[in-house]
């Protein structure tokens, strides 16, 4: 028996005979239109850079996620800056100054959720301090927060950079966030 005769056993060869009628039913089932709340669905992305915010506008968002954290759902406004965050998840980042592995979003979440950048979320009040283009592509902010415990306010500086090239090309994404003082002087746990 030759190769070419044995693909086509005889339980194989039923079906390439003319008499016989296809139980197969194809695209007759697949609607041809979009459903009525498909626009609606569309405007449900996830929240993220974009490429009409200006620097102040993604540190704008950022901020904003952060106040309102918890909505609509735990640790959301953290998902938002881990989407702005400007790192290769295959490398270790200064995002927060130090060389940390950030890849993993669970280690990104666990230092907003130290003592030093725990003010960010959930605050009451923020003010810009004061804001520079250092380049054409890199822009510094500095910003004041109040927390939402008693006495608790810091002092953070957002460095935000423009990519240019790659399917990033021309957003803004976050750098660093550091805060003013040497934060993880006596070690942290991520």
């Amino acid at each position: 028996m030759s190769f070419g005769s044995s693909l086509l056993s005889h339980s194989h060869a039923l079906w390439l005979l003319p008499n016989r009628t296809s139980t197969f039913k194809a695209a007759s089932q697949v609607p041809d239109f979009l459903s009525a709340d498909w626009f609606e669905s569309r405007k449900k992305r996830p929240f993220g850079p974009r490429l009409d915010f200006s620097a102040e506008d993604a540190v704008h968002y950022q901020l904003q996620a952060l106040e309102f954290n918890d909505q609509p759902r735990q640790d959301y406004g953290i998902e938002v800056m881990y989407r702005f965050a400007g790192f290769d998840p295959f490398e270790r980042s200064t995002y927060f100054g130090p060389f940390f592995d950030l890849g993993q979003f669970e280690r990104f979440r666990r230092i907003f959720h130290h003592s030093t950048y725990r003010v960010l979320l959930g605050h009451k009040e923020r003010k810009i301090m004061s804001s520079l283009f250092v380049e054409e592509n890199k822009y510094k902010q500095r910003v004041w927060i109040r927390g939402s415990r008693p006495e608790e306010e810091e002092i953070f500086q957002f460095t935000m950079v423009q990519r240019v090239g790659g399917c990033w090309d021309g957003y803004w994404l976050t750098e660093s966030l550091l805060h003013d003082r040497d934060t993880f002087a006596g070690g942290l746990a991520y």
